[in-house]
């Protein structure tokens, strides 16, 4: 069944790779969405996809890239996006 999450990811997790590191993982779970840096230094993701899927994306997004520090996820799920992705993109 198809979900949802937005999700915002604090620490050091600008300048270390971590939009490609989403982006990777995203591509490789057929998940559908976005990344992109924030001003505040937060990383903002909206998902899309199986759940299993995006509970292992999750995952991966508590972990990051070689060199970035996660200190926090505030993730909202949902059973349904209000944008109609077609793809998983880094803005």
């Amino acid at each position: 069944m198809k979900k949802y999450f937005h999700a915002y990811i604090s620490g050091v997790v600008q300048g270390v790779g971590y939009r490609y590191f989403a982006y990777k993982w995203a591509k490789r779970l057929g998940i559908l969405g976005y990344v992109r840096n924030l001003n505040d230094g937060r990383v903002e993701v909206e998902a899309v996809g199986e759940e299993e899927a995006l509970k292992l994306f999750l995952e991966k997004l508590k972990e990051g890239p070689l060199g970035a520090i996660v200190e926090k996820i505030d993730v909202v799920w949902s059973n349904e996006s209000i944008n109609n992705f077609t793809d998983f993109e880094i803005r």
